[in-house]
């Protein structure tokens, strides 16, 4: 930390030294304190995690920390004791939550109110596939259920974010091979939502793509409207809105390079979802202190993928189907009558 200038710092570490050392305070509780001289201090852990979640890569750990020497074994110990604590419910909570209120429900509605122009939305939805090592056939589940529509074994990640690109609820518990619209019914902030709608607070809507169901709480896009139309203007509204998930997920992965296709987290699923749950937490205090994004790395392919994955659309034409389907083409109704006619 004393060596590296402040850039130099963030490019390594991602975290600014301060934020650093404010990890440091809040994860030391939950880690062990070494009992000799030469046991890992929890800062190299800290810093040794850090530096793996930012490349994804043992070897440039090992290879180019002149500071610090550790084995891979001892690598993998130190991110293993790290996102452990990082994982702990209250430092989860303190660093991603659902607006649980309505103050906070109307301020992550009036940040999306003056960037899009259309009052109602809380969040923004979709699912990030990060690449696993092919699991052992014991764990929770079989390991063919990790293989994702792409062919490779992934962990389906569902997240939720606000304007500024910051994860407001995370999931990362399911294999590759489950449906979006599967995990979002599994979801709390799903009942949550439900709930606010049943309780007559109508107001408040998340933004999906066509692969989640539509409802009064969840909008979809339209399907194939006739160009140059009102529906067309709304279609085009909410892409928009919604594309604030696709750049967090970008943010994410290039901030946190460990989660990137091509890097592969080479963990049992277990483990993999607490390095990943690790990665948000971190990635939403560099939205809090406004750092920069990193750039694209030499050994970066042409195009990197980022995970994100269209399905097919769910919600039939016909509204009769389901009287919360029905409901929320109302809801789509009503915005396009209000908002873009």
């Amino acid at each position: 930390m004393e060596e590296l200038s402040d850039l130099q710092f963030i490019k390594k570490f991602r975290l600014t030294k301060t934020l650093v050392q404010e990890l440091i305070n809040i994860l030391a509780p939950y880690m062990t304190e070494p009992t000799r001289s030469s046991s890992i201090t929890i800062k190299t852990k800290v810093l040794t995690a850090l530096r793996f979640f930012a490349s994804g890569s043992y070897q440039l750990d090992i290879g180019d920390n002149r500071s610090s020497a550790l084995s891979q074994p001892s690598v993998s110990r130190c991110i293993a004791e790290v996102s452990n604590a990082l994982n702990q419910p209250d430092i989860v909570k303190r660093y991603i939550s659902f607006p649980d209120n309505f103050q906070k429900l109307n301020a992550i509605r009036r940040g999306f109110l003056d960037k899009k122009g259309v009052p109602g939305v809380v969040g923004t939805i979709d699912c990030t596939h990060v690449a696993i090592f092919p699991p052992p056939s014991e764990g929770l589940y079989p390991e063919h259920i990790y293989v994702n529509r792409k062919g490779y074994h992934s962990i389906n990640v569902q997240l939720i974010c606000d304007s500024d690109a910051r994860i407001m609820n995370v999931n990362a518990k399911y294999p590759g091979s489950t449906n979006d619209s599967f995990i979002w019914r599994q979801s709390v902030i799903s009942t949550y939502m439900e709930n606010l709608h049943d309780n007559g607070h109508t107001s408040y809507f998340l933004l999906g793509d066509s692969g989640y169901p539509l409802r009064p709480w969840l909008l979809t896009p339209l399907s194939d409207p006739i160009p140059d139309t009102p529906e067309s203007l709304f279609n085009k509204w909410l892409t928009s809105t919604r594309s604030t998930i696709e750049r967090c997920n970008g943010i994410l992965k290039m901030r946190f390079r460990c989660l990137l296709k091509h890097r592969v987290l080479h963990y049992n699923p277990e483990r993999a979802s607490k390095i990943i749950v690790s990665c948000c937490i971190l990635h939403n205090m560099c939205i809090n202190a406004n750092l920069p994004v990193p750039q694209r790395e030499p050994d970066d392919p042409l195009d990197i993928d980022f995970g994100i994955y269209g399905v097919p659309e769910l919600n039939p034409m016909n509204p009769t189907i389901n009287p919360q389907l029905a409901a929320g083409r109302r809801v789509q109704q009503l915005l396009i009558r209000s908002y873009f006619t």
